[in-house]
C-alpha cells in the first residue's frame, strides 16, 4: 500500500509543481510579450505541457485509487476525484480556448489573442489549484498512516 500512497503523492505534486511553474512564472513573464511572440511561445509550451500533466494526473489518480483499495482510507479517493477533475475541467472549459489559440497564427496575433491567453491563464490557475488540493489530500492521508 506504500507504495501506491506514495506514487500518488509524488505524481500530484509534481504536476502541480509543473502547474503551478507555469500559473506563477510562465504565463505571467510570457504576458509580458508583444501578441506575436507571446502567442508563439504558448504555442509549443502547450504542447510540450500536455502530455506531461495529463500523463501525470492520470498516474497520480490510478495510483490514489490503488492506494484507496489496498488501505480503505477515503481520502486516497477523494485526492485522486480531485486530480483526476483536471481532465474533463481541460476538455470542457480550457480546451476550447487552447483550439482558438492554436488556430490563430502568430502573424495574425493581436486583442483577440491576448484576450484568450488572459483566460487561458485564469482557468490554468484552477488546473493549478485542483493539484494542490489533490497533493494535500495525498499529503493527510499518508501521514494518517492509512
Amino acid at each position: 500500500m506504500l507504495p501506491m500512497s506514495i506514487a500518488a503523492l509524488v505524481c500530484a505534486t509534481l504536476f502541480t509543481g509543473a502547474a503551478g511553474y507555469i500559473s506563477l512564472v510562465e504565463h505571467p513573464a510570457r504576458l509580458q510579450l508583444d501578441d506575436a511572440p507571446l502567442l508563439a511561445q504558448w504555442q509549443p509550451s502547450y504542447s510540450r505541457a500536455l502530455p506531461i500533466q495529463s500523463g501525470l494526473a492520470i498516474a497520480g489518480g490510478v495510483a490514489g485509487l490503488a492506494a484507496w483499495h489496498m488501505s480503505g482510507e477515503w481520502l486516497y479517493v477523494l485526492g485522486s476525484l480531485v486530480l483526476l477533475a483536471n481532465w474533463p475541467f481541460t476538455l470542457l472549459a480550457i480546451m476550447p480556448v487552447n483550439n482558438r489559440l492554436k488556430a490563430i497564427t502568430p502573424d495574425q496575433a493581436g486583442p483577440e489573442s491576448r484576450t484568450l491567453l488572459l483566460k487561458w491563464g485564469k482557468l490554468h490557475n484552477v488546473r493549478s489549484g485542483l493539484g494542490c488540493a489533490a497533493a494535500l489530500l495525498f499529503a493527510v492521508a499518508l501521514a494518517s498512516g492509512n
